[in-house]
Order: structure tokens, then C-alpha cells, then sequence
């Protein structure tokens, strides 16, 4: 297949990476920054840049980009799309995306599906991109009553040869509010975590815990800032039952309730034990 990605950061850049590494799949790829394109050509990423020429030629668009550019850009080049072209966006939030991309693809006569691979670091970027990030991880896709079986199939065959290890399909509204939970959550609790004084003071006194917790408040705040507003609705849930939650032990240690804590400990690891690891 000719394969145009466009977005060469951490999640473009590594799905380029893994293509050329795993397949022998042709990658254009397209990036605003200069340097980014340099280097992935001169590493191998892409075996040329994505122009208006060759657009018509892919086989597969993945829109590794924010929301908002994703949308843009889709916008200014769906009358480039070819017709039997499958475009896939790699968005980190779904419905405002699957809502403004479903009826360009509709008009414009090319099959479009939404994306989120379940996979990341800490820091972006293509410097940052591997060609293992996606070994073991899970590709969400949303179908919609457009989607047929070929397609689905096209789709699996690509994600599972790059290192994908299941596809797990959702809509765009259960993949929102899930991941307001699974992800975006875990990132402002992170980004509130390291916010304590004694976050500078730590030093000889961390550990894992701390290193955990911490891990992902090493953000791209444009972005998420961007993701946090376009799921606000489902995140604001997930905020107030964490800050209730976190009330009723600061409750219990501000009363002196020893019993109260040691069942909100046990709560707490056998809601985990059920929940599982991942």
C-alpha cells in the first residue's frame, strides 16, 4: 500500500517507523517542521514527503495530528482524497473529530474510519518515535454504518503487521468518556500531583510511587489542553468522583478515623484486584 501520514510526532512518526520496519509499505509523510521532515527522511521513516501529487495515490491517510488541525487539514485536501483511499485519524478524542470528518468523507466519496492508538511517552515528538511503541498495544477504531467488512479487514491486517497485538472497537461517545477516565484523568491528577512544594524537596525521599505518579505531568500542554476541552463534559465527571473520592480520606485523617481509612485502603485494592492491570 502507499501510506501517507500526516503528523511526523511521536504518534505519526512512530507509525511510520513501525510501517517501514514491519511491512513493505510505501510512507509519504508530511510535517510543519523542517527539521522533522530531514529527519525522517534520513532515518528511513518515510521514504518521501506527502505533496499534493502523490495524495491521490495513498491507500491510507492517518491524520496523526491534533483535533483541530486534523479537522483543517481534512478540510483543505478532502477534494485530493481518492476515492478509494481509507483515512484514519489518530485523534486522542472522537466525537468532535468522527463528527466533522464522517460527512467530508461522505460528500467527497473516500472511506473514513476513526482512530486512537492506546499508546505513548512521556515526551513527543519525532525524536521520540519508535518503531516498537506500538508492539502489544491495543488500535481503537469507531465504524459507523459506512464501514464494510473489507475495509475492517485492510484496517487489521495494517495495525496487527506494525506491531499492533488487538483492535478494540468502540463509538465515539463510549471511546470519550472511557478515556476522560483511562487517560486524560491520570494526566491532570499528575499535572495537580507535582504542583506540591515538597515536589522539589524530594530528592533521596522518591521512589516508583513517585516516579508513577509523576511520569506523565511531563506533558504537551497545547495539546491536551486541546483534548481536556473537547471531552470537558465526561472529564468534569471523573474530576468530581476523584476530588469526593480524595475528600473522604482527608475526612478521615483530619477526624482521627483510623478504621475509616484502613476500609478505604481495602476498597481501594479490591476494586484494583477486580479491575485488573490494565
Amino acid at each position: 500500500m502507499n501510506i501517507g501520514i500526516v503528523g511526523l510526532g511521536l504518534i505519526g512518526g512512530s507509525m511510520a517507523k513501525s510501517t517501514k520496519a514491519r511491512t513493505s509499505h510505501t510512507v509519504w509523510g508530511a510535517d510543519l517542521d523542517r527539521e522533522t521532515m530531514t529527519l525522517a527522511r534520513m532515518s528511513g521513516a518515510i521514504d518521501a514527503p506527502l505533496t499534493e501529487e502523490n495524495l491521490p495515490d495513498c491507500d491510507l491517510i492517518l491524520a496523526a495530528i491534533c483535533p483541530s488541525a486534523a479537522i483543517a487539514w481534512v478540510k483543505e485536501h478532502a477534494a485530493q482524497i481518492g476515492s478509494k483511499t481509507i483515512l484514519v485519524d489518530l485523534c486522542g478524542v472522537k466525537r468532535v473529530v468522527v463528527e466533522a470528518l464522517a460527512p467530508i468523507a461522505e460528500a467527497h466519496g473516500f472511506a473514513y474510519i476513526g482512530g486512537h492508538p492506546m499508546a505513548g511517552k512521556e515526551r513527543g515528538g519525532f525524536t521520540a518515535s519508535s518503531d516498537s511503541l506500538y508492539v502489544g498495544a491495543s488500535m481503537i477504531l469507531t465504524p459507523d454504518k459506512r464501514t464494510d467488512m473489507q475495509l475492517l479487514e485492510t484496517l487489521k491486517a495494517y495495525f496487527l503487521d506494525i506491531g499492533f497485538a488487538a483492535l478494540t472497537f468502540s463509538d465515539p461517545e463510549e471511546h470519550d468518556r472511557i478515556i476522560a477516565f483511562t487517560s486524560q484523568l491520570a494526566h491532570i491528577t499528575s499535572s495537580a500531583y507535582v504542583k506540591s512544594p515538597e515536589a522539589q524537596r524530594r530528592r533521596g525521599f522518591s521512589a516508583g510511587s513517585f516516579q508513577d505518579m509523576t511520569r506523565v505531568a511531563r506533558l504537551d500542554e497545547a495539546m491536551w489542553t486541546e483534548l481536556f476541552m473537547d471531552d470537558s463534559d465526561f472529564l468534569i465527571k471523573e474530576l468530581d468522583i476523584l476530588i469526593g473520592n480524595l475528600q473522604a480520606y482527608a475526612d478521615a485523617l483530619k477526624s482521627g478515623d483510623a478504621h475509616r481509612i484502613k476500609a478505604l485502603l481495602k476498597e481501594g485494592r479490591e476494586l484494583k484486584a477486580t479491575a485488573g492491570g490494565s
